[in-house]
């Protein structure tokens, strides 16, 4: 018996950092890996949701070239459509990649595809939008609102710390209420994130033991007063750690609502989504990814 080609629907963000340059690597090896690949239309101008649905009842599953902009922007097609989602890491940061230990190698990414191992992940929702990484307001926000895309693609990671750099000294803590578990807290803050994965921003990392599975959302309220407090709180940044400091408020829980005086922006997995107040909520399994086993 002849086993039919699984046919997977490509969606290549040519704008990604890597998008374009290896847009036809992408598809030879998905090609000598015996998957059947088809594309959207040039002029499809319809968002990658939509196409993903469109297209749900032809495919077994939904391969995206780019970085975590690219897999926000799919996640209610993925949700709604239940195909498995495989990751081709040609963004800038590739966060959610690094968390499920997807290699940034092309050619081992797409072999993790081809091996079929599937791996159920929770994904994590504010003001009913769907991110895999992190959701936030303040300084990343601002952050998000003026690293364009051109810089991104230019200078890479570097991107991310020459934007944060110039705005570090700008930024002032905001007075906000985080109402989760039954309980209400009053804080001034210049950075509330909420995290569904481990990493974001470019390799920082929400906490050193969230997991995309695990059901919970880990949240950090990062309550300095000064700038130069950011830069000491950068290396625990990067481990998970800054729980510790006792400046940094951290909780762990399913649901919470955040609200400020007056409007802020809100972040998700990069792109702006919207403004306070925020409701989150966590999606425990609701997509699958294919993942390295173990």
């Amino acid at each position: 018996m002849i086993q039919e080609m699984p046919i997977g629907l490509l969606l290549i963000n040519e704008h990604s950092r890597n998008g374009k340059a290896n847009k036809q690597q992408a598809l030879s090896l998905l090609t000598a890996q015996g998957i059947q690949v088809i594309e959207p239309e040039p002029h499809d101008r319809r968002n990658s949701s939509e196409i993903i649905l469109a297209y749900a009842d032809r495919i077994d599953m939904v391969i995206i070239g780019g970085g975590d902009g690219s897999l926000n922007a799919a996640a209610k097609g993925l949700m709604h459509s239940g195909l498995p989602l495989g990751v081709l890491p040609l963004g800038t940061a590739n966060d959610f990649a690094r968390t499920i230990g997807i290699a940034h190698d092309l050619t081992l990414a797409v072999k993790t595809i081809a091996a079929g191992h599937q791996r159920p992940i929770d994904l994590g929702e504010v003001n009913g939008h769907p991110f895999f990484n992190v959701s936030s307001i303040g300084f990343s926000a601002t952050l998000a609102h003026h690293l364009t895309a051109e810089s991104k693609k230019r200078w890479g990671t570097f991107g991310y710390a020459l934007a944060a750099f110039k705005l570090l000294k700008q930024s002032r803590p905001f007075s906000a209420t985080l109402e989760y578990d039954g309980i209400a807290e009053k804080v001034k803050t210049v950075q509330v994130s909420v995290g569904n994965g481990r990493f974001y921003g470019g390799g920082m990392t929400v906490e050193q033991s969230a997991a995309p599975d695990d059901g919970r959302l880990d949240i950090y309220s990062l309550e300095v007063a000064h700038w130069w407090e950011m830069i000491a709180l950068l290396p625990a940044l990067r481990r998970g750690t800054h729980g510790r400091w006792r400046k940094v408020r951290t909780l762990s829980t399913t649901a919470m609502t955040l609200t400020t005086r007056r409007p802020h922006n809100i972040n998700a997995d990069g792109e702006l989504i919207g403004q306070t107040p925020a409701r989150f909520s966590i999606r425990p399994h609701a997509i699958n990814v294919f993942a390295p086993e173990g």
